[in-house]
């Protein structure tokens, strides 16, 4: 049955995309508000599809490849049509519909064998664990957005090609701003996830550290954000630095979630067998 609803959320979030790629070209409030809400009408779909394949294998979907790729997809577009209310960054949503679009055609290429219930998913500590660190990366990919953005639009200034794209993307400084903001709201959901994962491997695996592939890359991705959120506070990067560091702390998180599952064993790699 999930399936159904996740056919009907990647076909919403197309539709969405097709909206905000239009709504780039062409600056008409009520196509941003079409696609806003066929945008929210996918996330409502996906959301069911979750909630029914988490009853049905009893733990959070998200032990497989697909399964997480597809819950990322889904976190991802609430966390921007959430931000986007706060905000009011409507070509943010040019930027980021695509991307979940993407995500959830690759899901469908992934492994997506049903693992079998184990009270190692059902505790408290891991849906926390995993909604943490999702709900951060999420913000994140809202971060590594703003940072193309900023990057595509610096060119065009230093170029001085003042072609339709500069005039529909936001200033650098504000652009620069929603990148810090995401890192300052997505640093401490990331460290949080990451606590609450060693807490909970030492409890399952007699110890909080166990050299795990995905450990040693979630780690090194924590040190990228943590160095960027230093140099932001204390020395005070702004502009193309901070941009290109924030790209390079999404790429770390996409080897992390997905890299480590699909090419490294560990702890975090699940087998059906």
């Amino acid at each position: 049955m999930e399936s159904v609803f996740l056919m009907i959320a990647t076909f919403c979030y197309s539709c969405g995309t097709v909206g905000y790629l239009v709504y780039l070209f062409r600056d008409l409030s009520i196509i941003h508000r079409v696609a806003w809400w066929i945008l929210s009408a996918g996330a409502a779909f996906h959301l069911v599809a979750i909630v029914v394949r988490s009853v049905s294998v009893q733990h959070l979907a998200v032990t497989s490849p697909q399964e997480a790729m597809s819950f990322f997809s889904w976190i991802l577009v609430t966390t921007y049509l959430i931000v986007q209310m706060r905000l009011d960054l409507r070509i943010l949503g040019s930027f980021v519909s695509p991307l979940a679009v993407v995500f959830m055609l690759i899901s469908t290429l992934l492994p997506g064998d049903i693992i079998p219930a184990s009270g190692a998913f059902e505790s408290g500590w891991v849906v926390f664990h995993v909604t943490t660190l999702f709900f951060a990366y999420a913000l994140f990919a809202l971060a590594f957005c703003a940072s193309v953005m900023y990057l595509l639009q610096e060119r065009q200034i230093k170029n001085k090609n003042f072609g339709f794209l500069y005039s529909r993307l936001p200033s650098l400084q504000r652009l620069d701003k929603i990148n810090e903001h995401c890192l300052l709201l997505g640093f401490p959901f990331m460290t949080v996830g990451l606590i609450t994962g060693f807490t909970y491997a030492s409890t399952v695996w007699r110890s909080p550290w166990n050299w795990d592939p995905k450990e040693i890359l979630a780690l090194i991705t924590w040190c990228i954000y943590a160095v960027l959120l230093h140099e932001r506070l204390a020395v005070g990067w702004r502009g193309r630095k901070a941009a290109l560091l924030a790209i390079l702390g999404f790429m770390g998180i996409l080897m992390t979630f997905l890299g480590v599952s699909l090419f490294l064993e560990g702890h975090h790699t699940f087998s059906v067998e």
